[in-house]
């Protein structure tokens, strides 16, 4: 199990993944759409990334995306729980 200073850093890099590709997380959460262990989920999949450093640059250097970088593990799921 991932380290609590590590888990604090993932969930940072992905709630502003999320907010990037226009998903509101607490929303999907209000909706039923994302369960609290799916959050779960997808926070430990997101511990197990190679690239957050990559992460974290992309962030940094982007507003608005359009999509996840290819190496995002969650990439499919935040584009599934976007909100218009």
């Amino acid at each position: 199990m991932p380290g609590s200073k590590t888990l604090k850093e993932h969930e940072a890099l992905m709630s502003r993944m999320a907010r990037t590709v226009g998903t509101d997380l607490d929303e999907a959460e209000l909706r039923g759409d994302l369960p609290p262990e799916m959050r779960n989920d997808m926070l430990l999949r997101c511990t197990g990334c190679a690239s957050p450093q990559e992460c974290e640059r992309f962030l940094d250097t982007t507003e608005i995306a359009e999509g996840t970088p290819e190496y995002c593990r969650n990439g499919m799921v935040l584009m599934a729980l976007r909100t218009s």
